[in-house]
Parts: structure tokens; C-alpha cells; sequence
């Protein structure tokens, strides 16, 4: 686990690390971004493991050296980890070295996971997960210790976005001027949100999206799926692995919204006002965030309709039963109304973020929307 055997495509990104590694021109600070489940995180371990490797190969870690005994287990002492975490004095868990037997718990699952995930592994509940100032104090005193296999020190440091600033500030001095043979591996979902200072003292390292034959055929082989759903879920999560695993775990979440959403488009389009408001009791019944979860389906449906009209199956990111159904409602999405329909469906959606009473919410959207498809 943890070489680059192990992540889901990306060659070219495979290839040019190997590359920066057999040239000596490991950067001291490298920042992986890219969209949400493309495997950032899972080619950091890997770059992070051939740099420790002491008998790597022109394409991978060997697998069998001691360094690579410790990495199967997490427990090389070269190797650190920094990534957001809450604070719980009850069970007295206040740095990542705390949530430590967790953390490797989740990546000996799969490296592939979001905030969310780590959020309920660490069992946080409504906690903000955040990496703290005395993490960088820790970090240092680590590094400050001379390496023990003799060959690099790696910092892993996932969402550098949930960087405390006094964290980030202290952190500064050791990106810019790091102990020799130290690297620094950044792991970001949203790089825009990295302070600047962080940004300007690393390298930039863009991840692609998955390729979706390479999805496909990884769906295939690792979750038993047929080849024609693996195929068709690829093509919906858009590259994402994360995206599709989701979508083998909501079939039942899915199907909810899809009938919602059909109910409502045909009674709309048939003006049943009674009928509508039953509807909207039903959609008011549901929690909060499922109601938000549904409306962000309707724009997703709507959008997608939209796109329907251009012919250009390539471009839609939908399952075959939203295809069926989207083939024919297609027509009523144009130009005069998508506008007006997304925006409706956003401001619900704001609405019930803001706790407005579902009932009204959902009768009124009702009600605009079936005004709206008659344009």
C-alpha cells in the first residue's frame, strides 16, 4: 500500500515525480492541488515513500527495504504527518499525534477521503476540524532530530486551507529554509484558500482529473460492478473517485430526490396547485439538510436537462434513469427559463439554510416553477 502501483491513474504525474527524483531536483515544498477524489493524498504517500525507499526502482518504492516495512505500517520515524483535527478535552485529544491511530486507520482503508470522512473518523460531531498553532512548535522539534534511516525527512500536511494563521505564520520560516534532505508535501482542496504566504513558498503541483476509462476499469475490478454501470458511473463522477464511491453508497438518497424532482416538474407543468401542495408537505417533512441536498439535485437536473438540448451526450453527467427522463423533459429547460429556474431553486435553497418555514419555501418554489415552465 502507499506506492504508486496503488493510485488510480495519473502516469504523467507518476512519471514526472520519479523524473524529479532520479534528476535530484526534489523540491523542498510541494503543493499538490486538484479537484476533490483525484488522489492527491494517495500520491503524496507514494512520492513521499520512493524518497525514502533505499532501493527504489525507476518507477517505484522496492516494497521489501526496512523503510518500506515502516511506511506499510505508518510508523516510519522519518515520516510526519500534520492534518486538521478538534480538540476534545474529555478524552484528552488536542494535536495530531492524539488522532494519530485514527489517521492511520483511515488511510490503511483508503487514502481517498474528504474532510467530511475524517470529521466523523475522529468521531467530532460538530467540531470545526482545524490544524492549531502548537502543531508547527511540534513539527519543528521534530525535524530538529537527525533522521533515522539516513535518508529523507517527509512532511505531509493535508488541507494547509485549515491552517490556523499563528500555525501558518510559525511554518513560514521552515517552508523557506528546511532542515537538508527535508520535504514538505502540501495537500490542498481548495489552493485559493491557502494563505499566500504559504503559496509563494512552495511549488506548485497540479493533479488532473481521473481518466474515465481509467475509472471505469478501476470501478470494475475493485467493487465487482458490471462493466456498463462502471462505465456509467465513471462518466458521473467527472473523474472523481471519491464522487463515485458516493454514488454506490446514496442509491437510495438518489432515488428519493430523482422521484421528487419528477413529481414536481409534472405537476408543475400540469398546474395541479393541490396536488403541489401535498408535494411541498412531503419535501417539508424531510430534515434540513436533506431538503438542501434536494434542491442542489434540481439544479444539477436542470442544469443537465439544459445541456440535453445540445445534443452532445459527452457533456451530461447523469445516470440512465436521469437520462430517460431528462431525453423528454429536455424541451421545457430553455434559454427564457434555466436562468430563472436556477435562481429560484438557489434561493430555496438559502432559505432553508436560514431555517424559513419548509412548507412556505417549497410551496412557493412550487408554485414559480410552474409559472417558469411555461416560457
Amino acid at each position: 500500500m502507499f506506492k504508486f502501483s496503488d493510485v488510480i491513474g495519473q502516469q504523467q504525474a507518476k512519471d514526472r515525480l520519479v523524473q524529479e527524483v532520479s534528476e535530484g531536483r526534489v523540491p523542498h515544498a510541494l503543493m499538490l492541488c486538484g479537484p476533490q477524489g483525484v488522489g492527491k493524498l494517495a500520491l503524496a504517500l507514494a512520492y513521499g515513500r520512493y524518497l525514502c525507499c533505499s532501493h527504489r526502482t525507476t518507477t517505484d518504492a522496492c516494497g521489501a527495504c526496512p523503510s518500506c516495512v515502516k511506511w506499510d505500517k505508518l510508523v516510519h520515524p522519518d515520516v510526519h504527518f500534520m492534518f486538521p483535527v478538534v480538540k476534545n478535552a474529555k478524552r484528552k485529544k488536542e494535536s495530531c499525534d492524539d488522532y494519530l491511530p485514527e489517521w492511520r486507520h483511515m488511510l490503511s482503508t483508503s487514502p481517498y477521503f474528504d474532510l467530511q470522512q475524517w470529521t466523523e473518523e475522529m468521531d467530532a460531531e460538530n467540531g470545526q476540524p482545524i490544524i492549531y498553532a502548537r502543531e508547527s512548535d511540534e513539527i519543528t522539534r521534530k525535524l530538529d532530530l537527525k533522521s533515522s534511516e539516513g535518508s529523507y525527512k517527509v512532511v505531509i500536511l493535508w488541507l494547509p486551507e485549515k491552517l490556523h494563521e499563528a500555525c501558518a505564520n510559525k511554518l513560514l520560516k521552515l517552508l523557506e529554509e528546511p532542515p537538508q534532505q527535508t520535504t514538505f508535501l502540501l495537500v490542498t482542496e481548495a489552493s485559493d484558500q491557502v494563505l499566500p504566504t504559504i503559496v509563494s513558498r512552495t511549488q506548485r503541483f497540479n493533479v488532473p482529473r481521473i481518466e474515465e476509462k481509467t475509472l471505469s476499469d478501476a470501478l470494475y475490478m475493485r467493487y465487482g460492478l458490471s462493466q456498463e454501470d462502471s462505465f456509467s458511473i465513471a462518466h458521473l463522477a467527472n473523474g472523481s473517485l471519491l464522487k463515485a464511491v458516493d454514488t454506490l453508497r446514496t442509491d437510495k438518497e438518489s432515488e428519493r430526490n430523482f422521484k421528487l424532482f419528477v413529481n414536481l416538474m409534472r405537476l408543475a407543468y400540469q398546474r395541479k396547485v393541490r396536488d403541489l401542495k401535498q408535494w411541498s408537505e412531503q419535501v417539508a417533512a424531510l430534515g434540513r439538510e436533506p431538503q438542501k441536498g434536494f434542491l442542489e439535485y434540481c439544479q444539477h437536473m436542470v442544469r443537465e436537462s439544459f445541456i440535453c438540448n445540445l445534443h452532445c451526450r459527452e457533456l451530461n453527467y447523469m445516470t440512465r434513469q436521469e437520462e430517460g427522463f431528462a431525453s423528454r423533459f429536455a424541451p421545457f429547460v430553455n434559454e427564457r427559463n434555466v436562468a430563472a429556474l436556477m435562481e429560484e431553486l438557489s434561493e430555496a435553497q438559502a432559505h432553508v439554510g436560514q431555517n424559513v418555514n419548509p412548507r412556505m419555501v417549497f410551496f412557493d418554489l412550487a408554485l414559480k416553477v410552474t409559472v417558469l415552465l411555461r416560457r
